[in-house]
């Protein structure tokens, strides 16, 4: 029995229905459900910390950028000259290209492809022979198959552009946090110098005492180790501090053979909290977020792409051919023309094409598990980078109120011992302690102001490109 045309009409679309269904459900629902669980999250967040803030009395400010966060206009030029010759920097930016060159390649197969040949043949005993053909073919891009494929190049652009901003706004933390250990470690050996000062006039004020007979051999011994071991530390810190002026440096990409011109504070400068603009965030701002969400977008466009390979093509292609026993006669002077129509279908390729849709719709899937996992973790750095924000400032409450006292203990100390009432190890374990107290405060404050930069990475504070 023979099936009616419009039955096999029917069939046929039946067909065409069902492969381009079984992809578009799935991969709207990837799409669709990780827009959902990025807009839901980011609400309850900044709900949850825009209510930790208001407990916390925070001052209300604007901070837009990355770079509003520290106000220092030396550290501008560094960043400017970071953003422009900063090697793994340069690298991103090449990536973009390449992106940009690749759909460049995979657009070129939604337009025709002409090609052109010219041969000559000689044969003994016969006339020579040129033949010229210019064959004009195009792929109908029926099921916009080209055209998902085409797209999907966008989205890949769109990913490289958001990983380019992600390190764009890596270096430019990168050189803030620099500039902010420059500052730590010129206080930290500012610190150890006034320390080994006072240990000198200790062994000094010994020697003294010991010469005439008021003091012994052993406080002494005990005042030359402490300054020897500040010595030490001195010139440990001093060694760091030239490493981090070269970290600096190597951050901008340019190698002078000196250390960084430029006099860098010793007091911290300002770094406002990023807390304070908490109304005007959303984690959809992070460009590594940005780059995992195109990156589904482009896998399901490349799924839709690899079932509509099991569809019929058609293709078509004219040619124009002229053949003469001269190379100018034979110059499409007298052509004849031919046109040729093709619709082909896969039947069986063993189950590859079934296997390549497959496949590349389970790399959609696992594109929405990274994006996923890149969501929680966003969440997870913003929760604890605010945690530590308060943590941090409790500590330096704490530890402002341990360096006043120890102040304190300090001049008491060294009068009883001037006094005879102390002996050395009492007077050295009150000097100890009080400028171990200040350098712990220094550290803390240091780290609070770094948490600030990182949790302004964590909101998805960004660098303009201007910057």
């Amino acid at each position: 029995m023979m099936v009616k045309p419009a039955r096999r009409h029917a069939m046929l679309a039946l067909i065409v229905v069902s492969l381009l269904g079984c992809s578009a459900v799935d991969n709207s629902n990837y799409i669709d459900q990780a827009s959902q669980a990025q807009a839901k999250t980011s609400q309850q967040l900044i709900e949850q910390l825009l209510a930790t803030k208001n407990t916390q009395g925070v001052p209300s400010q604007s901070v837009v950028r990355l770079t509003d966060l520290v106000n220092v206009p030396e550290l501008q030029s560094f960043i400017s000259a970071a953003l422009l010759n900063n090697p793994s920097l340069q690298q991103s930016v090449v990536a973009l290209k390449m992106a940009y060159a690749q759909h460049g390649i995979t657009s070129a197969s939604r337009l025709p492809s002409v090609d052109a040949s010219f041969s000559g043949t000689s044969t003994e005993d016969s006339d020579d022979s040129y033949t010229t053909d210019i064959t004009v073919s195009w792929e109908l891009d029926l099921w916009q198959k080209i055209a998902d494929s085409s797209n999907a190049a966008l989205k890949d652009i769109a990913s490289t552009q958001a990983s380019l901003q992600s390190a764009q706004d890596l270096v430019v933390a990168n050189v803030m946090r620099s500039w902010l250990d420059i500052s730590l470690k010129q206080q930290l050996v500012a610190i150890e110098t006034q320390r080994l000062a006072v240990l000198d006039n200790n062994q000094a004020l010994i020697l003294a005492r010991y010469r005439v007979g008021l003091g012994s051999l052993e406080d002494l011994d005990n005042a030359t180790t402490s300054v020897a071991s500040t010595q030490a530390t001195l010139v440990d810190y001093q060694e760091q501090l030239a490493q981090s002026r070269r970290n600096l440096t190597l951050l901008t990409g340019q190698w002078t053979g000196s250390d960084v011109s430029v006099d860098i504070s010793t007091q911290f400068p300002t770094v406002l909290n990023p807390i304070d603009s908490l109304g005007q965030q959303n984690l959809g701002r992070r460009p590594d977020i940005k780059a995992a969400f195109y990156n589904i977008e482009a896998e399901s466009l490349r799924t839709d792409a690899a079932y509509k390979a099991m569809l019929p093509s058609i293709s078509l292609s004219a040619s124009l051919s002229d053949m003469a026993e001269s190379p100018s006669d034979a110059l499409l002077t007298g052509p004849l023309w031919s046109v040729l129509g093709q619709l082909s279908a896969p039947l069986f390729q063993g189950g590859k094409l079934k296997s390549q849709a497959e496949l590349a719709r389970l790399t959609t899937e696992q594109r929405y598990w990274v994006y996923q996992e890149t969501l929680l973790n966003a969440v997870n750095e913003v929760e604890n980078s605010v945690g530590q924000e308060y943590s941090l400032a409790k500590q330096q409450q704490h530890l402002t109120d341990a360096q006043l006292s120890a102040q304190r203990s300090f001049v008491s100390y060294e009068q009883k011992y001037r006094q005879g009432l102390v002996d050395i190890f009492d007077l050295l374990t009150v000097q100890q302690q009080t400028f171990d107290v200040e350098a712990q405060l220094v550290t803390t404050i240091y780290n609070r102001l770094i948490n600030r930069i990182d949790l302004g990475l964590a909101l998805g504070l960004g660098v303009s490109h201007e910057a």
